[in-house]
Parts: structure tokens; C-alpha cells; sequence
């Protein structure tokens, strides 16, 4: 399902892809994100995805009442607080995302799939 503004004028259709690929380029200016990961259903492995792939680790849901519901796959920087990194995750995607988008968000769930060191 699409976010759905209504101006007057007519009607903004927001794709969800749109919606994924804004809030992983946010995601990963995050302190403390090293990048997002996509799990293989299969054997269970984690890979940390490349910047142009960002929307393949965020799932967007549009509520039946036009509210963004959003889940992050990420991995974190080894050492850092990873409540403090989810904190400082959500307030700024919140932020930026219904700036950006005009929608509220309704939930952000973390998924912390892995830990590695800073380069």
C-alpha cells in the first residue's frame, strides 16, 4: 500500500520504496550505524549491504489510517551503547521522514543483526 496525501488540488501517492530508500540514507548518517543487512531466509546469514541497496534492509508498512510503520535491519559499530544508537535512530528518522514525507509514523522497530568494528 502507498502513503497517501491529499492536497487541494488532488492526491499525492508516496511509493513505499521511495519512503525505504529515504529513511536507509538517513539511517546510516546515524551515529554508531555501520550500514543496514539483509538476511538470507535460508541459511540465516547477515550481509552488510552496499549504500545504493539501503531499501533492502527497512520494511515500510502504510496503515490502513495513512500511518508509516517502519523496520530497520542494521548492524552496529562494535562498543557503542546499542540503546543509544536505536535512540538516536529512531529520533532522527522520525524527524526527517515525516518532514519529508508529511505522514507520521506510527512505529520503528530495530532489528540489530550484527556488530562490527570501525574502520
Amino acid at each position: 500500500m502507498n502513503g497517501r496525501i491529499d492536497s487541494g488540488l488532488g492526491q499525492i501517492v508516496i511509493d513505499t520504496d521511495v519512503i525505504a530508500t529515504y529513511a536507509g540514507s538517513v539511517a546510516v548518517e546515524c551515529f554508531g550505524i555501520i550500514g543496514m543487512a539483509a538476511v538470507s531466509m535460508k541459511d540465516g546469514l547477515v550481509k552488510l549491504l552496499h549504500r545504493d541497496s539501503l531499501k533492502h534492509g527497512i520494511s515500510v508498512i502504510i496503515t490502513e489510517d495513512n500511518k508509516i510503520r517502519l523496520n530497520f535491519h542494521v548492524i552496529v559499530a562494535y562498543g557503542i551503547n546499542i540503546s543509544t544508537i536505536a535512540d538516536n535512530l529512531v529520533s532522527n528518522v522520525k524527524y526527517k521522514v515525516e518532514a519529508f514525507t508529511g505522514m507520521e509514523i506510527e512505529k520503528i522497530n530495530i532489528y540489530v543483526e550484527g556488530v562490527r568494528a570501525i574502520d
